[in-house]
């Protein structure tokens, strides 16, 4: 562990079948007035709704909503989300749902009160968050992003056709999260795995940084077994409770960020695909996975001991008669053949692109200043491999 860190992460955790429950004793901690936050009605076909705003009036809470909130929330959603909380005054922000709905929930809280245009302030230029902020909690629906324990708020400018994250300090985190895996059980499978190879790019963009030998890469191996195990197990029975507690906690690790910790990142893979979210509205763990084979065949031999690691201790690949190289290539080879098993798309053609889009997202993703080493040429020659996968 050769970098210094500070590590703080203060929101609750209540994990299980019956976390629901402690739900009523949270509320005690905040006012009258809960904004609901939710997608297009998911959380109503599985009765999780009902309950919800059954405990909130039985708290005497006053509701608010705002709802169809997308898989790609817009800055659009983010400003009236922020309107209804000024208007209303209100004490907490709930996001029920995924990660693009937890994001969206921590974006109104920091943008309701903010004097500046906080697009500019908090997304382009990163400023710190100097005005008043509304509390976040959450009600998990979908594992993947680690929204629900961490910072981070990605939002999509149509406007500018811009994908922007920002992870924001603690004091924006959820303050408490409620996971019950039952309520990923109707996920339709294409949601499933785009969640499921979400949580390993989170893991994996730690763990391809760097060739130090650091505690957060033995607990990086060891989650990503773990998600590889209970993925193969979920997509068969999707109703598999420990298959599916095991992948939304390995969510919530993945991204906390304890797994991080003292490792020098850079998110290659997401400055990507954010772009190509920006232009095409992808599902956000299939966009990763397209650019995520293509790019690391393309960067490999700048980090080879790592990929002879990844695929030695993740894939159990044999070392004995191979060079690293060919260690390392049966590594990502390893990944193709669990992403193409699981169902994952990895043609971004597939996923809406043209090749007309291809120049100006590997163009943008320079611009917006992600990289140091690689040029827009070295991105475009990834994204024609992916577009063509």
């Amino acid at each position: 562990m050769n970098l210094d860190f500070t590590y703080h992460n203060p929101t609750i955790i209540h994990f299980g079948k019956e976390a629901l429950s402690n739900l009523k004793a949270e509320l005690a901690n905040y006012g009258d007035t809960v904004m609901l936050a939710y997608g297009k009605g998911s959380i109503k076909k599985i009765g999780l709704y009902e309950q919800v705003v059954s405990i909130l009036k039985e708290c005497g809470k006053n509701i608010v909503e705002v709802t169809g909130i997308m898989a790609n929330p817009t800055w659009e959603k983010v400003k009236e989300g922020a309107k209804i909380v000024k208007d209303n005054n209100v004490d907490l922000i709930l996001a029920v749902g995924g990660g693009s709905v937890i994001d969206c929930a921590k974006a109104i809280s920091v943008s309701a009160y903010s004097e500046e245009d906080a697009w500019t302030k908090y997304w382009l230029q990163f400023k710190p968050v100097d005005n008043k902020i509304v509390p976040v909690a959450s009600i998990l629906t979908l594992a993947g992003t680690g929204s629900e324990m961490n910072g981070g708020s990605v939002i999509t400018n149509d406007d500018m056709k811009l994908k922007m994250g920002r992870v924001f300090p603690p004091n924006v985190y959820p303050k408490f999260s409620i996971l019950n895996p039952e309520y990923t059980f109707s996920l339709p499978k294409y949601q499933m795995v785009s969640g499921i190879f979400d949580m390993m790019s989170h893991l994996m963009e730690a763990y391809f940084s760097g060739e130090d030998d650091t505690t957060s890469d033995y607990i990086v191996e060891g989650v990503l077994r773990s998600i590889i195990h209970s993925a193969k197990i979920a997509i068969k029975n999707p109703e598999d409770y420990e298959s599916r507690s095991n992948l939304m906690w390995s969510a919530t690790l993945a991204m906390n960020p304890l797994m991080g910790l003292s490792k020098p990142q850079d998110w290659q893979v997401h400055m990507i695909e954010h772009q190509i979210g920006a232009y095409t509205d992808c599902a956000h763990g299939m966009g990763l996975a397209a650019v995520s084979l293509p790019y690391y065949r393309f960067i490999y031999k700048n980090g080879l001991d790592k990929f002879v690691r990844f695929a030695t201790q993740v894939w159990g690949i044999e070392e004995e008669g191979k060079t690293k190289e060919e260690i390392a290539l049966a590594g990502i080879d390893a990944l193709e053949t669990f992403v193409k098993e699981c169902g994952i798309v990895i043609n971004l053609k597939e996923l809406g692109a043209t090749e007309e889009m291809l120049p100006a997202i590997a163009e943008s993703t320079v611009i917006l200043g992600a990289y140091k080493k690689l040029t827009s040429d070295d991105i475009l020659e990834i994204l024609k491999v992916a577009y063509t996968a």
